[in-house]
C-alpha cells in the first residue's frame, strides 16, 4: 500500500474526536498531545507504559472479511503510533538502563527494530557488513544501540532471576506468561546467534574515534514531516542528541567487558579481553567524570568486575598478585589445597577485608564438590563454615542456619575448632567492647544450646570463655545447664518411612528458601516445605524459582491440588526429578521421581500414572547412556514396558509428546522391527505420529537386506516425509521487505512439523535406520529441476524419483536437513564411507572444494585401512573420481587432475592433457610423476616438456617411463600391482595434504 493511499485509508476509518468522547489514549493519539504529556512532573501513565501502549496497539493484527487473522496493517494509524513511541524512548534519551528495567525484551526488541527503521539502516543487512564511519550519526548510533543491547540482554539472560511470587493460578494469565517466555527464549536463541556480530560491531565501534548523535523528538518530527528526508535535514546532518566519542567509548567498552566476562565461564583466555575493557572504562570515568557520561554506569559492578578478573586473570608464579586474598583462594581452588583456604578465612577474620558475599561463594561451591562424592571436603565445609560464622558474629549478623545443621551433632574436634576460630579472630588488648559483648553473647547461647554438659565444660573453661564472661556470669550459666530438664534430641531419631520425617525448629523463611533450592534430597525437601509450611499458610513456595518448570499438561493436575502443602511437594519434586533427567542426573532423578510416586499413590491414580511414564523415560535415558552405549541390550522388562506405554489406553491421563517418540526410537535403536511392523496395534498407529512413522521406518528397513527390495512400504514413507517438508499456502511473507527475527516456514500439512521429525531422527542410532532415511532425504533433494550437482546415497533407488507437485516442497528445507542428519550421523560413526561420500558431495554441491577432497579422501581411507588396501568401487565410483578431478582443477591442482584421470574405468586422455598443459599448478608437479602408471601421459608429458625446452623435468618423465614393472610386455597382474602401488602411494599423499 502507497503512502497516499495509507492516509486515504486512515482518513476515512477515523472519527472527529474531543476529549469529553474519547480516551484519553486517543485523544494523545489523533491531537498529538505527547510532548504536553510527558514534560509533566508525574505524567500519568508514566512514559516507559506509554511505549508499551503504543506498540501492543500498533502490532494488533487484523480480521478480514472471511474472519481470517491478518498481520497488522502498515497504515497512518500504525506508524503514528510507531513515531509516538520513538518519541517516548528519545523523551528518555534512549537510557538503555531505564528501558531495560521497565520494558520486557520483546517490546524493547520491536523498540530498536523500530529505530533501525526509521534511521534508514538497510533492511535485510547484516550489521557486521556495513562500515560505521561511512553511515550519518543518527543511523550508526541506532546500530550502536541495538548491538548494545543485543549483548547487554545476553549477559542478563545469564544471570538467576528470583521469580516474581504470583497470585492464585489462572488459566489465561499463565497462558500469557508461557507465551511471553517463549517469545523471550526465541529472540534470546537469535541474539545469542548473531552475539559475534555485534562484539564485531561494538569492537568496531572503538576505532570510530568521532562524535555520534541519537534521534531527539524534533528529528523524529522532521523525518514525519518530510519522509524523504534522512537523519534530520541531510544526510550528513548533525541534528540530534550529541554522544561524545568518549561516552560512547566508555559505554562500548563496559558492554564488550560485561560479555567478554560472561563468556569466559567457558573460556578462560577470554577474561584478559574482559579485563582490558574494564580498565579502560574505569581509565574513560576516571578522564571524564562519571557526571559528564551521558548514560550512567554502575561503578560498584564495574569495580566488582575488575576486581574479579583480576583475580582470573592472576598467574600462579605472580608474587604480586598471590598476595591478595582473592587470588589466593582462587588459586587454592584450581590446585585443591583446600586447607590453605581455612587459613585464609581465619586470617581475614581480623582484618574482616572479604565481603559476606565471596565467603558464601567460597562455601557454597565447596559444598558441591562434597556433593560430587569428595568426602575429604566434609571437614572442609564445617571449618570454613565456622569461620564465616564467626565472621558473622563479629559483624552484628545473623548465625547462618548451615552453622546450626553443621553443629546439630557436636564432638570434641568441632568444639576445639570452634574455640582455636574464636581465639585467632579478636584481639582482646585491641578490640573493641561491642566485639567483645558480640563474642561472649555467642559464646553463651552456644552453652545453652547444648545437651552434652561435657562440652559445655570445654567452652567455659576455655581463656577466652573467662576472659569475656565475669565470674558471676560464668557461674549462673553452669547452675542453668545443670537445672535445666532433659531435653529429647528429634535429630538423632531414626527415619523409617518418608512420611515419619519429623520438621525441625523455626528458622529464617529466606534461608529455608535457599536450601529448598539447592537439594535434591526428597527427604531433607519435605522437612523444609512442613517448616515453611508452619511459618506462613499464605504462600505458594512451588514457585520461589524460575528455574522449577514442569510441562503445561502436568501443571494443571498439580496445580488442582487443594492442599498446599501436597501441591507444593508434589509440584517440587517432579520439577527437580525434571531438572536433573536433563542434567543427566540419573541417580537423583531416579530418588525424585520415586519420593513422588509415593506419595501420589494414595491419593491420585493419574499423577500416579505420570510419573510410571516418568520413570520409564528414565529409565530408558539411564540405559542408553550407561550399557546401552557400549552396545548392551536393554533388559526385556524394559521393552515391554515401553511396548506396554505405547499401547496404554488409560483415559484421561496427561502425557508428553517426547515420551512417545523417545519409546519408538528406542525400539528403533534395538531393532524390534518385528513388532512395529506387525504386532503395534492399529489404533496407535492412526493417532500417534511418532509409532506412524517408526513403523513405515521399521518396515522399509525390515526390507532392505532382502534379495528384492520392496518399494510399496518406501512408497509410504516417502509421501509421508514429502508432505511433512511441504510449505503450507497459509503462510506468507511479510509485505514490509523487513527480515523479521523468527521465520515461521514449518508446514501443517504433514503429520508433524518438519523440526518434530529433525528432533526425531537425531534421537535414533541404528545405522540402517539412519541410512534409510538420509538416502530419503537426499533423494528428495535431487528431484529438485534446477538442481545441478545429484547426491549420491546408499539405497537411493528405492524411492521414487519424482514428485506430482514440485513447488509445494520447500527444498531450501530439504538441502538444511540433508546437511544437518549428515552431521549427526557422523557424530554416531564417523568411519560410514557412505555418510563420508554424502558429506563429501553437499560440500561439492556448494563450491567447497577442498572440504569436498577432505572427506572424499577420508570416505576412501575409512574403508582401505589408509589405503593400504584397494577402495572398494562401489565408494570411489566414476562420478566419485570425476568430482575430485573437478576439485583439484578449480583448486588449480593440475597435475593432481591428470594422475586422478588414470583412475577411471576408461582413462580420460583429454582431460589429463589439457591439466598437463596448464603451466600455473599449485601442486608439487614434477614430485608428482612417479605416481604416473599411464605409459601414455608420461609419454605426453615427455614431449610437453621438450616441447618447452624444460629438460630437468623430460627427464623425470622419461625416468618414470623407464622403470621396468611399466614395461608394457609384462603380465597383466604386474601391471594392475604396479598401478595399484602408484595409487596407494599417491593417496596417501593427498591425505596427509587435505587432512
Amino acid at each position: 500500500m502507497s503512502a497516499e493511499a495509507a492516509d486515504r485509508e486512515a482518513a476515512t476509518s477515523s472519527r472527529p474526536c474531543t476529549p469529553p468522547q474519547t480516551s484519553w489514549f486517543e485523544f494523545v493519539l489523533e491531537e498529538t498531545l505527547l510532548e504536553q504529556h510527558l514534560q509533566k512532573p508525574s505524567p500519568d501513565p508514566p512514559p516507559v507504559q506509554l511505549i508499551v501502549q503504543f506498540l501492543e496497539q500498533a502490532s494488533k493484527p487484523s480480521v478480514n472479511e472471511q474472519n481470517q487473522v491478518q498481520p497488522p496493517p502498515d497504515n497512518k494509524r500504525n506508524r503514528i503510533l510507531k513515531l509516538l513511541a520513538l518519541k517516548v524512548a528519545a523523551h528518555l534519551k534512549w537510557d538503555l538502563d531505564v528501558l531495560e528495567k521497565s520494558l520486557s525484551v520483546p517490546v524493547l526488541n520491536m523498540l530498536l527494530n523500530e529505530l533501525l527503521c526509521i534511521s534508514k539502516v538497510p533492511p535485510g543487512t547484516k550489521h557486521v557488513d556495513v562500515d560505521l564511519s561511512s553511515l550519518p550519526p543518527t543511523t550508526a548510533m541506532a546500530i550502536l544501540l541495538y548491538n548494545r543491547w543485543a549483548i547487554r540482554t545476553i549477559v542478563q539472560s545469564s544471570f538467576p532471576v528470583k521469580q516474581v511470587k504470583p497470585g492464585p493460578p489462572q488459566l489465561n494469565v499463565m497462558n500469557h506468561i508461557q507465551q511471553e517466555k517463549e517469545l523471550t527464549e526465541n529472540i534470546l536463541k537469535v541474539l545469542k546467534e548473531q552475539a559475534a556480530d555485534s562484539i564485531l560491531v561494538l569492537e568496531g565501534a572503538l576505532k570510530l574515534n568521532k562524535d555520534l548523535y541519537v534521534h531527539t523528538i524534533r528529528t523524529l518530527d522532521l523525518l514525519a514531516m518530510e519522509p524523504g528526508m534522512v537523519n534530520g535535514e541531510t544526510e550528513s546532518s548533525t541534528a540530534g542528541l550529541k554522544i561524545s566519542a568518549e561516552e560512547i567509548q566508555c559505554q562500548v567498552c563496559y558492554d564488550l567487558g560485561a560479555i567478554y566476562f560472561q563468556q569466559g565461564s567457558t573460556n578462560a583466555a577470554v577474561h584478559e579481553k574482559a579485563k582490558e575493557k574494564f580498565f579502560k572504562t574505569k581509565e574513560l570515568i576516571a578522564k571524564n567524570g562519571s557526571s559528564s557520561l551521558h548514560f550512567k554506569i554502575d561503578e560498584e559492578r564495574l569495580a566488582g568486575y575488575c576486581q574479579a578478573c583480576e583475580v582470573l586473570t592472576s598467574s600462579s608464579d605472580d608474587a604480586s598478585q598471590q598476595a591478595t586474598p582473592y587470588s589466593r583462594i582462587h588459586s587454592c581452588l584450581k590446585s585443591g589445597k583446600y586447607q590453605d583456604i581455612v587459613k585464609i578465612f581465619l586470617e581475614d577474620n581480623l582484618t574482616l577485608s572479604l565481603p559476606e558475599q565471596f565467603r558464601q561463594s567460597v562455601l557454597r561451591e565447596l559444598f558441591q564438590k562434597a556433593q560430587q562424592g569428595n568426602d575429604a571436603l566434609e571437614e572442609v565445609c564445617f571449618k570454613v563454615c565456622v569461620c564465616n560464622t564467626i565472621c558473622d558474629v563479629l559483624q552484628g549478623r545473623i548465625i547462618d542456619i548451615q552453622f546450626c545443621q553443621l553443629f546439630l551433632k557436636p564432638s570434641k574436634e568441632k568444639i576445639d575448632f570452634l574455640l582455636e576460630v574464636c581465639s585467632g579472630s579478636i584481639n582482646l588488648e585491641s578490640a573493641s567492647e561491642e566485639l567483645k559483648r558480640r563474642m561472649a553473647a555467642f559464646l553463651k547461647n552456644l552453652c545453652l544450646g547444648m545437651e552434652d554438659l561435657q562440652f559445655v565444660f570445654m567452652i567455659s573453661s576455655h581463656e577466652l570463655f573467662i576472659k569475656l564472661l565475669k565470674d558471676d556470669e560464668r557461674k549462673l550459666l553452669i547452675d542453668q545447664m545443670r537445672k535445666r530438664s532433659p531435653r529429647v534430641n528429634l535429630c538423632t531419631k531414626p527415619v523409617t518411612s518418608f512420611y515419619d520425617i519429623p520438621a525441625s525448629a523455626s528458622v529464617n523463611i529466606g534461608q529455608l528458601e535457599h536450601q529448598l533450592i539447592l537439594s535434591v534430597d526428597p527427604w531433607r525437601i519435605r522437612q523444609i516445605l512442613i517448616e515453611l509450611h508452619g511459618m506462613t499458610s499464605e504462600r505458594q513456595f512451588w514457585t520461589i524459582s524460575n528455574k522449577w518448570e514442569v510441562p503445561n499438561v502436568y501443571g494443571n493436575v498439580i496445580l488442582g491440588i487443594k492442599d498446599s502443602l501436597t501441591r507444593d511437594l508434589v509440584y517440587i519434586l517432579m520439577a527437580k526429578g525434571l531438572h536433573c533427567c536433563a542434567i543427566k542426573d540419573f541417580v537423583h532423578a531416579k530418588q525424585l521421581f520415586a519420593a513422588c510416586l509415593e506419595l501420589v499413590t494414595e491419593f491420585s491414580p493419574k499423577l500416579r500414572q505420570v510419573m510410571l511414564n516418568e520413570m520409564l523415560l528414565l529409565d530408558i535415558y539411564t540405559h542408553e547412556a550407561g550399557p546401552g552405549a557400549s552396545g548392551e541390550r536393554p533388559p526385556s522388562d524394559l521393552i515391554s514396558r515401553v511396548r506396554g506405554y505405547l499401547e496404554m489406553r488409560v483415559p484421561d491421563i496427561p502425557l508428553r509428546q517426547v515420551i512417545a517418540e523417545e519409546c519408538v526410537a528406542f525400539l528403533l535403536n534395538w531393532c524390534e522391527n518385528e513388532y512395529l511392523t506387525m504386532q503395534v496395534p492399529l489404533p496407535l498407529v492412526q493417532t500417534n505420529p511418532y509409532v506412524k512413522l517408526g513403523q513405515l521406518l521399521a518396515a522399509t528397513c525390515k526390507e532392505l537386506p532382502g534379495p528384492k527390495e520392496s518399494r510399496r512400504t518406501a512408497k509410504d514413507l516417502w509421501e509421508v516425509v514429502v508432505q511433512i517438508c511441504s510449505v503450507s499456502n497459509q503462510h506468507k511473507r511479510g509485505n514490509d521487505g523487513r527480515v523479521s527475527l523468527i521465520k515461521h516456514r514449518e508446514s501443517t500439512l504433514g503429520i508433524m512439523y518438519r523440526s518434530e521429525l529433525l528432533s526425531f531422527i537425531k534421537k535414533l542410532r541404528e545405522p540402517l535406520v539412519l541410512t534409510t532415511i538420509l538416502s530419503l532425504f537426499v533423494k528428495l533433494h535431487n528431484v529438485r529441476e534446477d538442481i545441478v550437482n545429484d547426491i549420491a546415497a546408499e539405497h537411493i533407488s528405492i524411492w521414487p524419483s519424482s514428485i506430482p507437485n514440485l513447488q509445494s516442497v520447500d527444498f531450501e528445507a530439504v538441502a538444511i536437513t540433508v546437511k544437518e542428519l549428515v552431521s549427526y550421523a557422523l557424530t554416531i560413526n564417523a568411519n560410514n564411507h557412505f555418510w563420508l561420500i554424502i558429506q563429501a558431495d553437499i560440500y561439492f554441491a556448494t563450491n567447497q572444494y577442498s572440504a569436498a577432497l577432505h572427506y572424499y579422501l577420508q570416505a576412501g581411507a575409512v574403508c582401505s585401512d589408509f589405503f593400504n588396501k584397494m577402495v572398494p568401487p562401489d565408494v570411489y565410483t566414476d562420478q566419485v573420481i570425476k568430482r575430485m578431478i573437478k576439485c583439484c582443477s578449480l583448486l588449480n591442482c593440475h597435475t593432481q587432475v591428470a594422475i586422478l584421470c588414470q583412475f577411471l574405468r576408461e582413462v580420460d586422455y583429454k582431460t589429463a592433457f589439457k591439466a598437463l598443459q596448464e603451466q600455473n599448478s599449485h601442486d608439487a608437479m614434477d614430485s608428482y610423476y612417479e605416481y604416473i602408471w599411464d605409459v601414455t601421459i608420461l609419454e605426453y608429458l615427455t614431449y610437453l616438456h621438450h616441447k618447452r625446452g624444460e629438460t630437468d623435468k623430460r627427464q623425470i618423465a622419461i625416468k618414470a617411463i623407464g622403470q621396468t614393472e611399466l614395461n608394457a610386455s609384462n603380465p597383466e597382474e604386474v601391471l594392475q600391482l604396479a598401478a595399484q602401488r602408484r595409487k596407494k602411494k599417491f593417496l596417501q599423499a593427498m591425505a596427509k595434504l587435505y587432512f
